[in-house]
């Protein structure tokens, strides 16, 4: 175990709140893809920071004056390269302090690589095994299908722009009108139900306790949840986690979440990358698929505020949800404690009203930027 230093220990302050809803999950949710190469060094994945990063999340003060922070939930994946062996290696090491019952798993199966999904009963099956083995526990709290706009038939009319008009104007098109709900389009969707009818089995069999579905374009996974919802034997998703959709940049979440909710019954829902995979940070990854005008609308609103722009950013997604949202969590990925710091920070801010006047205004004018550039609520091709 590292040696404490003073940045090890939360902050007082108002601590974080637990939602309302069958998961029972903190208003903020651990983003453990930041255990990956995407988004750090080896050298920094094997040093003692991630271990005191997840201890300084869950953490509570051992003096009664002051008070946790709880981040008490975990978002990780296969995928993620060397996330769940490092996220399972630290947390067995803290289990004296935080045993299992006290956090929530939540993983994904189903993508292996850029370009490698296996969707397949078995493989699916097998990929549970394998996380179950990496994070050293003998159940899993939550298990999505990865990125299922990958594997699914593809039904849009157009692959990037604004998807909200799949609630309206364009139902058809987007494969959402009523009455067609149960319509298998092609391989690809029932290689969901399939993969899905395995993540039911394990449920079943009580080594998973909730399943669901990801990815990043709304009308797919609001198709798919239909697709599921009217296809017996399955039942109803559990949870789906979507991710980019609720930022400054895009918030057509907010759109599809009722419909999410009452018409597909989906039990809850999950928001995350408030800062959009890192595009409303000061240096966006190398990776990312924003196109060029995209990241130069960024630039002019992070010139804009006099502040710290991820702040505003994430702010903006802390205060869209939570209670006041339909008890949606937020996953926000953390590399280091001082992250934990600001985020906790910002959401005691918010949930405070601490210069709400001052970031409206600052949300408002960064919304403007990329309403000029036709980039405001504007999804970027997934595949």
């Amino acid at each position: 175990m590292p040696s404490e230093q003073s940045e090890d220990q939360p902050v007082q302050g108002l601590p974080l709140s637990r939602l309302d809803g069958p998961l029972q999950l903190p208003a903020i949710v651990y983003g453990a893809g930041a255990f990956s190469n995407q988004y750090n060094t080896d050298d920094h994945l094997a040093s003692q920071i991630p271990l005191r990063t997840i201890r300084l999340a869950l953490r509570q003060a051992r003096t009664p004056w002051l008070v946790l922070y709880g981040i008490r939930a975990f978002d990780t994946s296969t995928y993620y390269g060397p996330s769940e062996v490092i996220l399972g290696g630290v947390l067995k090491s803290l289990e004296e302090e935080f045993p299992r019952s006290s956090y929530q798993l939540m993983t994904k199966c189903g993508r292996y690589g850029v370009n490698n999904f296996d969707y397949a009963p078995t493989t699916i099956r097998d990929g549970v095994m394998r996380s179950l083995s990496r994070l050293q526990t003998d159940y899993l709290d939550t298990v999505y299908l990865h990125d299922v706009e990958f594997v699914a038939t593809p039904v849009l009319p157009r692959v990037s722009g604004n998807h909200a008009t799949a609630l309206t104007t364009e139902k058809r098109e987007y494969g959402l009108i009523e009455g067609e709900e149960a319509e298998i389009r092609g391989d690809g969707d029932r290689k969901i139900l399939d993969a899905y009818g395995e993540l039911q089995k394990l449920q079943e069999e009580g080594i998973v306790k909730h399943i669901g579905i990801t990815g990043y374009p709304l009308p797919t996974l609001l198709r798919l949840a239909l697709l599921i919802l009217h296809q017996p034997p399955y039942k109803p998703i559990d949870v789906i986690l979507s991710y980019s959709h609720l930022s400054l940049q895009n918030t057509t979440f907010l759109d599809f979440a009722p419909h999410f909710y009452e018409r597909a019954k989906v039990k809850q829902l999950v928001a995350a990358s408030p800062l959009s995979m890192g595009l409303l940070r000061p240096n966006p990854p190398p990776w990312h698929p924003a196109p060029k005008g995209l990241l130069d609308a960024v630039h002019k609103a992070r010139s804009g505020w006099p502040g710290d722009f991820p702040d505003l950013a994430l702010g903006y997604a802390i205060r869209n949800t939570g209670a006041k949202h339909r008890n949606v969590p937020l996953v926000v990925g953390f590399s280091n404690p001082h992250e934990v710091h600001e985020c906790m920070k910002v959401w005691r801010q918010v949930q405070e009203g601490f210069e709400t006047a001052e970031r409206e205004d600052g949300e408002d004018r960064a919304k403007e930027v990329f309403r000029q550039s036709g980039f405001l609520d504007w999804s970027w091709p997934s595949p």
